[in-house]
């Protein structure tokens, strides 16, 4: 793997070049390791999360960290690879991720997320802004987000349809990432939008292969479009946070 591939997943930049910088705003992504049916890796989430993290890296003037590639993924549970750690160790890492950034002048977090299943980090932005007084974190994409790339994009599955590994995620991949898509995902789709029980059963109790969506309706031309949307989106999160790069009144 050479230096532009790792730099896909892993930020390279030197303290010096960082400084130089002096962002404002540090992107954290945040993955998982689970099962994402037969033709999507395990790592999924934490390759979309970074590959959204590294195209807003390029548009903003933000710090972009490494990722945290294992996170709540109880509902996977059973297949196999599929790893988690709890919900208050995920609330935790995060919080001190982000005390440590204040620590180093950067005041601002925007935690951009892979995985559905994370619910917890609703929470801890929450609790963030909360203990603040005022906008220091944020969740980037939000459903909101998702929902309007989504639709710039032409993805013809509503996002509730296409809940995992399904036409969203593998058009990220075919665009971003095609090495990584394995066969089959032609002819992988798995529809189950009644998962009242989800929480319950798992997602075992809603599929056997590990899909629920349209995987066959996915291209690159898609994943394309979502990302460049979502790029756009952001800077309206930045925004809220305080400015075109979270700090009032200053440029990118």
């Amino acid at each position: 793997m050479n230096d532009s591939a790792h730099e896909a997943f892993l930020p390279l930049s030197t303290s010096a070049e960082e400084g130089e910088r002096r962002a404002a705003v540090a992107l954290l992504p945040v993955g998982s390791f689970e099962q994402h049916g037969p033709y999507l890796p395990l790592a999924t989430d934490t390759v979309v999360a970074c590959t959204i993290a590294g195209a807003l890296a390029a548009a903003y003037r933000v710090l972009r960290l490494p990722p945290i590639t294992i996170s709540c993924s109880h509902e996977h549970e059973g297949w196999p690879g599929t790893v988690s750690i709890s919900a208050a160790t995920l609330h935790a890492l995060v919080g001190d991720v982000a005390a440590s950034l204040r620590r180093a002048g950067i005041g601002k977090l925007v935690v951009v997320n892979g995985h559905g299943g994370n619910y917890v980090l609703g929470n801890v932005v929450q609790e963030a802004n909360a203990a603040a007084g005022e906008p220091v974190m944020a969740l980037f994409p939000g459903p909101q987000e998702w929902e309007s790339a989504m639709a710039a994009a032409g993805v013809q599955t509503s996002a509730w349809s296409d809940m995992h590994a399904g036409e969203l995620e593998t058009s990220l991949l075919l665009h971003a990432h095609p090495h990584l898509v394995r066969p089959g995902y032609e002819a992988g789709d798995h529809l189950c939008d009644d998962r009242r029980h989800l929480l319950t059963l798992g997602m075992a109790g809603h599929t056997r292969s590990g899909v629920v969506g349209r995987p066959s309706l996915a291209s690159a031309r898609k994943g394309e479009k979502v990302l460049g949307h979502l790029v756009e989106l952001f800077a309206d999160c930045l925004a809220v946070l305080g400015g075109p790069d979270g700090q009032e009144g200053t440029g990118s």
